[in-house]
Formats: C-alpha cells, structure tokens, sequence
C-alpha cells in the first residue's frame, strides 16, 4: 500500500513497518523543515525525479555504517598521511547542496535536490539539525556532504566530488569525528559499492527502527559544527 500524506499536517507519517520496503513508502505533502524533521525522526527519507511526485522511503533492508566498523582502505591512507585534502564543517552548506544536485549520476534524469528541498534543509541547518562536511584542496573546495544528526545518529543524504576520493575522504573523516563523539550509527539509506567498501553493511527495518527510537531518550545537540 502507497500511504497519502497529510498536506494539512506535516508531522503526520504512517507507522513504517505497516508500509512497502520495496518501493516508496507514501507520497505527498511537501518538503519544508517542519515535515522533513518529522520524517527523519521516524527514519523516511524523500527521494523522487525532479517534475514527478514527492516520494518518501522507508527500506527494508537498511544500508548503514557503524562507525566503529569504519574500513579504510590501503588505497586512501596515502591521502591522510600527506593530508592531501583539508576538511570543514558547516562553513557552505548551500554551496554543498548546489554541488550534490549538480552531480550527474548514471540513470539519473535530473535531480531530487529541488529548490523546495534546498530552502527546507537551509532552514534545518540554521536550526543546527543539517550539517555539511566540506572537502578543500588548498583553497578549493573539491568534494563535501550533508545530512542530518539527530541524537547519535547522522543521515547522510547526498556526496560529491571533483577530485579524486574527495568526498571518501570527507566521509571518512566524518565517521572519525562521528565516533569520537559518540555517535552510534549512520544512516546511509541504500547500498552502493562506494559506501560498502567503507564498511557499510545491510540491516533489517524492525533493527533499524529500534536504533531510531532511541534518538528520543538523546539529546541532539544543535547548532553548527566547528
């Protein structure tokens, strides 16, 4: 079953294990901050073609890292030794978005990251929710994320890079700090060899959604990394 949302209440999702985790989860609504810090308390996420409906995902299987199984590997350790890149937070995060939707990737016509989830995520980022990780070479910034940390958890949304390993290196540097700071998981939403090569790993719905319940009884510490 597709589930409708509410346009009159944005804080209004349907009960995730009474939805598909094959497909989209419901439908609807809109993107703005109020509905979107809704979703992800619950563990949805908006993922849609640019011109079609707003569809909102809930998968079973979930793809996530646990920082402590982080894996890096031969390959990138070079990187961190001759610090080839320098890393920032929260210093572009509009930028970073801009970047995300401008990436092209293989069968993808157009991009998720709308204007309306652009101005959404802003205003959550000014709220201290939504974080961007920024990649520089020298002055240049070459690769970066964003996502959203609630409690111990953080919800990565979308990555780019314009040199090589750029945003593997900001990732990883990410999940370094993540886990000096306590944080427990990470969602990544679903597998790609990029993410499974960094440790990533699949688990069920119901183990998922235990490890969102918990964001509740933890403080979320807002305001902008530095």
């Amino acid at each position: 079953m597709l589930y409708r949302l509410n346009n009159r209440h944005p804080e209004l999702f349907p009960d995730p294990l009474r939805t598909s985790g094959n497909g989209p989860a419901c439908f609807g609504g809109d993107l703005s901050p109020e509905r979107l810090l809704a979703a992800y308390q619950l563990g949805y996420f908006p993922w849609f073609s640019e011109g079609d409906p707003i569809l909102w995902w809930h998968p079973d299987p979930r793809f996530v890292i646990y920082p402590e199984k982080l894996r890096v590997s031969k390959s990138m350790r070079p990187y961190f030794n001759q610090a080839k890149y320098t890393v920032k937070y929260d210093t572009r995060f509009a930028d970073v978005m801009q970047h995300c939707r401008d990436t092209y990737r293989a069968g993808q016509l157009g991009s998720w990251i709308t204007d309306e989830l652009v101005e959404g995520f802003l205003v959550l980022h000014e709220a201290g929710y939504a974080h961007s990780v920024e990649v520089y070479e020298g002055e240049e910034l070459v690769g970066g994320l964003y996502g959203m940390a609630m409690g111990k958890m953080f919800f990565g949304e979308s990555m780019f890079h314009h040199r090589p390993n750029a945003s593997k290196f900001g990732f990883i540097t990410l999940v370094r700090d993540l886990l000096a700071d306590g944080f427990r998981l990470i969602d990544c939403q679903q597998a790609t060899k990029h993410l499974t090569s960094l440790g990533g790993e699949n688990i069920s719905r119901a183990e998922f959604l235990n490890q969102v319940g918990m964001i509740n009884e933890e403080e979320t510490i807002r305001g902008k990394w530095v």
